[in-house]
């Protein structure tokens, strides 16, 4: 441990204190109530056509199982987030900080969503990581399609929210840089998306399906087939 001098806070009284945090959260709430206005703005952006990313049929990202379309990438579900993550063979020690940051999947399954992540690294070296570092988020190489380029991200990282109607992929968000930062819980993720959390509470458009807060929350293994 270091023993580095360092500046600490003032020492004030309780009193000095609570009034200090009272203001503070005075200020916290405010911001909360700002993002939530920017969640509800998200839910409202116009969408764009994405490509299928297919060649002669044939899926061009790969995966653990082979060969796979970007539809293929949803795995059935309406809602899909990708994060861009930078190719290696010296890995981006941000991208891997983000990666070990994702919760359990199973929260976002139960609200239509996937989550996957792509690299422009063959998948065979994204597999050797991804192994190492004990992740189970689904992996692919977009390693010969021009998906990083078409996203914003180049040889770069980003985030990138899709919706599908069908066999059709539309593309409603993307972010990068400092914005990927504050992401990681299923409640940041799921505030990205067009349809949001689905909760009544929300600030959302007509026609997207809403239930009651809290109630569709599980333990992450008892959501069996709602998910």
């Amino acid at each position: 441990m270091s023993t580095r001098t360092i500046t600490l806070p003032p020492v004030v009284s309780a009193e000095e204190w609570a009034a200090a945090s009272a203001e503070l959260r005075a200020a916290e709430k405010e911001a909360t109530r700002a993002r939530d206005a920017l969640a509800a703005r998200r839910r409202r952006l116009p969408m764009v056509e994405f490509g299928a990313y297919t060649s002669e049929g044939i899926g061009t990202f790969e995966g653990v199982v082979g060969q796979a379309s970007l539809v293929d990438l949803f795995e059935g579900r309406r809602q899909l987030i990708v994060y861009q993550f930078m190719g290696g063979p010296r890995w981006c020690e941000g991208c891997c900080i983000f990666t070990d940051q994702i919760s359990r999947l199973e929260h976002l399954h139960a609200r239509d969503t996937t989550f996957a992540v792509v690299s422009t690294a063959p998948y065979t070296e994204i597999a050797q990581l991804r192994e190492r570092m004990g992740w189970r988020v689904p992996f692919y190489s977009s390693a010969g399609n021009d998906f990083a380029a078409d996203c914003g991200a180049g040889e770069g990282f980003g985030l990138s929210v899709f919706l599908r109607d069908g066999d059709r992929v539309y593309r409603t968000y993307f972010t990068t840089g400092r914005g990927v930062e504050q992401l990681g819980s299923v409640w940041s993720f799921l505030d990205l998306t067009p349809l949001g959390r689905q909760e009544e509470w929300e600030d959302t458009p007509d026609g997207r399906p809403q239930t009651p807060p809290y109630q569709w929350w599980r333990l992450h293994d008892q959501y069996g087939d709602e998910s």
